[in-house]
């Protein structure tokens, strides 16, 4: 610790996050968000100055260097502001509502996040990244203005407060716009406009994975035949697993691209990222056999397994993308990149073989003389280009890169953002139960419910409710509508990997808390805050789509889901009536809008519940899960049932398969080939 840091400590110190404590010795006095801290703002009638990002964040880390440890930087901040720092993976309410407000004043919107509010919380300036000039200067003029002419802030407060209730009022439908399948057909000939046809992914840089984008195009395009749209998502999902941003020495994503072709990642890695694309690659194995997926997704559990999971079973947040480099400077990228001096001294005579295979040349070159590993062809065809049987080309290959993970083992790790949330941990569940579905790996289901257990045990309040994160043994933050659906969603996806009861029964409890602490009553979504929290400057409704699929429409499906399980129709038609309310608001752009595009497909094409009794209907229903089929739900039994779609249909000394339509079922049969006759994809 050097002597700026004993000198400096704030209020930062007490806290958990790690990205709160990165900043726990600057000379700013950083208070944490709290009531006690925002209650101060108003009695001192302060302004309020919030400053928003993650531990990940390589803009954030350069900020925090530039000036918020800087000595008169911290000066002015400290005697003209309450200064808060927020976490926004603690505080994703916090993180909405100002970025809304960014958005609005700006046009962009980014992290690290910085605003400046009325002492109510109200914002009246705000950007991203500022230069240490830029933002003295703003906050000087801002800090004048208030004193001297506080009314001009507060007209402006007002406007911009009108601005964010505006964008989040919702109407009530008032007539029922029934989905039906033509309104796919313009919305995929407009998104077809925006693809990538060489590159893969969208005509864009950065370019990020979008995995819920890519499970909708594959699903729609699976049950529709839609040959250019399946080779469009088979093409992007290489290209990203031979890219830079796919680790092929460790295993794992990182956050996004900084270029067209999947090159050089944001070398960030965040665990909403690989959950999700574990998901992803597994059912597109599911679709394709092809065993280039398996090996992505067995890498990339390799990785959350040893880099990414406590000894509880819990899921760490993310991975730094700022280490140490070889003159121990902090570099973003160091733990990752090679230099060719580096590949030669390693992998001596192989090094001609592997650099043909990930292009140590101009074109994966990155900046100084720095490499960032990227392949541009398959398997075969670099067999045939080297001449090289396949075998022992990938054998050779393995090895070289085992080498290089023992080289890098004595690098610097990056930084680890060891907090666990909730909602993070659910999304693993299910990238688990998805992989073991597919792959018939137990390792994978035991993981899923170990961190099953740990949510249980330590995220489960006893009045029923969910905490939203947990570090060091202590679970805090009363938790957010993403952690409900998430949660629902993974409880789900477990009961049809194990057909346990009690975890229908814990998505149940869920599903009732939910109703009752997040429903807004005008518009029939969910808030993403509970009504047992301190209020905002507005109550969000999250919709849209992102690099996470929106609460609501997680909800939406979820909602949907448990309905075909138990048999309960309200609940399906809950799920369509939250799908019209959103339905006018997908054709303007439908990339943020494809986990309600993938409901709608329950809708409009034939959807089925398949029902297994018998002894010997753990193997039976394996059969099922390792195929594709995204219009059903599966239960099963071995013994007597209450469950609506498996009550009264065991028949002793048979093992049966019932294929059904909202509880209507066939005949039962006794092979899946003869049941699966009864299932049609359009």
């Amino acid at each position: 610790m050097d002597n700026n840091q004993e000198k400096h400590t704030n209020d930062l110190i007490h806290e958990s996050s790690p990205y709160l404590l990165q900043h726990a010795h600057n000379p700013v006095d950083w208070k944490p968000w709290n009531d006690e801290n925002l209650d101060q703002a108003q009695k001192e009638n302060k302004l309020l100055l919030i400053s928003v990002g993650y531990s990940a964040c390589h803009w954030c880390h350069v900020m925090e260097h530039e000036s918020f440890e800087d000595e008169a930087v911290a000066e002015l901040m400290n005697v003209n502001y309450i200064c808060i720092k927020v976490d926004r993976e603690e505080r994703p309410d916090v993180d909405q509502v100002y970025m809304n407000a960014v958005q609005i004043m700006t046009g962009m919107g980014g992290w690290p996040m910085n605003i400046v509010a009325l002492p109510d919380g109200r914002p009246v300036w705000g950007g991203t990244y500022f230069r240490k000039e830029q933002w003295m200067e703003a906050l000087q003029q801002i800090s004048h203005l208030f004193n001297s002419q506080p009314e001009k802030l507060l007209e402006y407060a007002e406007k911009l407060e009108q601005g964010l209730k505006q964008i989040q009022i919702i109407e009530p439908v008032k007539e029922q716009n029934k989905p039906h399948k033509d309104f796919f057909i313009p919305i995929i000939e407009k998104w077809k406009r925006s693809f990538d046809p060489k590159n893969g992914g969208y005509q864009r840089s950065p370019k990020f994975m979008m995995p819920n984008n890519y499970e909708f195009l594959l699903r729609y395009a699976f049950q529709n035949s839609d040959k250019e749209l399946k080779s469009h998502c088979l093409l992007t999902l290489n290209r990203i697993s031979w890219g830079g941003v796919f680790d092929p020495i460790e295993g794992g994503f990182s956050r996004y691209s900084v270029d067209e072709k999947w090159h050089v990642p944001h070398f960030e890695k965040m665990l909403y990222d690989n959950a999700q694309l574990v998901q992803l690659y597994s059912k597109t194995y599911k679709i394709t056999k092809n065993n280039w997926y398996k090996e992505v997704v067995k890498q990339t559990l390799q990785f959350i397994s040893a880099e990414m999971t406590d000894e509880s079973g819990a899921f760490y947040s993310a991975l730094d993308a700022d280490s140490a480099n070889e003159n121990g400077k902090k570099e973003e990228g160091a733990y990752y990149v090679w230099t060719k001096e580096n590949l030669k001294s390693i992998l001596g005579n192989e090094f001609e073989i592997f650099s043909e295979y990930y292009n140590i040349n101009n074109y994966g070159k990155w900046e100084a003389d720095n490499y960032v590993l990227i392949r541009t062809k398959s398997l075969d065809q670099l067999s045939q280009d080297l001449d090289i049987p396949r075998e022992d080309l990938q054998q050779r290959i393995a090895q070289c890169n085992l080498k290089l993970k023992k080289a890098k083992s004595k690098r610097e790790k990056p930084g680890l953002d060891d907090k666990s949330l909730t909602s993070w941990n659910a999304l693993m569940i299910s990238g688990y139960t998805e992989a073991y579905k597919a792959f018939r790996n137990g390792e994978y289901l035991e993981a899923a419910e170990k961190n099953a257990a740990f949510i249980l045990e330590n995220q489960l309040q006893e009045n029923g409710r969910l905490y939203h994160s947990y570090k060091n043994g202590k679970s805090t933050i009363n938790g957010y509508l993403e952690d409900y659906a998430f949660s629902i969603s993974a409880f789900l996806d477990l009961y049809e990997c194990t057909f346990e009861q009690e975890y229908l029964g814990r998505a149940r409890n869920l599903i009732d808390v939910t109703d009752k602490d997040f429903t807004d009553s005008v518009s029939g979504l969910y808030f993403f805050t509970s009504d047992k929290d301190r209020e905002l400057v507005t109550k969000t409704i999250e919709i849209s789509d992102n690099v996470i699929p929106a609460s609501n429409s997680e909800m939406a499906k979820n909602i949907f889901r448990f309905g075909k399980l138990t048999g309960d129709m309200k609940y399906v038609g809950k799920a369509e009536k939250m799908l019209q309310i959103v339905m006018d608001k997908i054709p303007e752009y439908p990339q943020s809008y494809s986990n309600w595009l993938d409901l709608m497909l329950n809708f409009t094409n034939p959807f089925y519940e398949i029902a297994i009794t018998g002894e010997n209907y753990k193997n039976l229903a394996e059969t099922f899960q390792e195929d594709y089929l995204p219009n059903t739900v599966l239960a099963a039994t071995d013994s007597k049932s209450n469950m609506s779609l498996l009550k009264d249909r065991l028949v002793n000394g048979k093992n049966l398969i019932y294929i059904c339509t909202e509880g209507s079922c066939q005949l039962p049969a006794a092979s899946k080939d003869e049941a699966l006759q009864h299932i049609s994809q359009v």
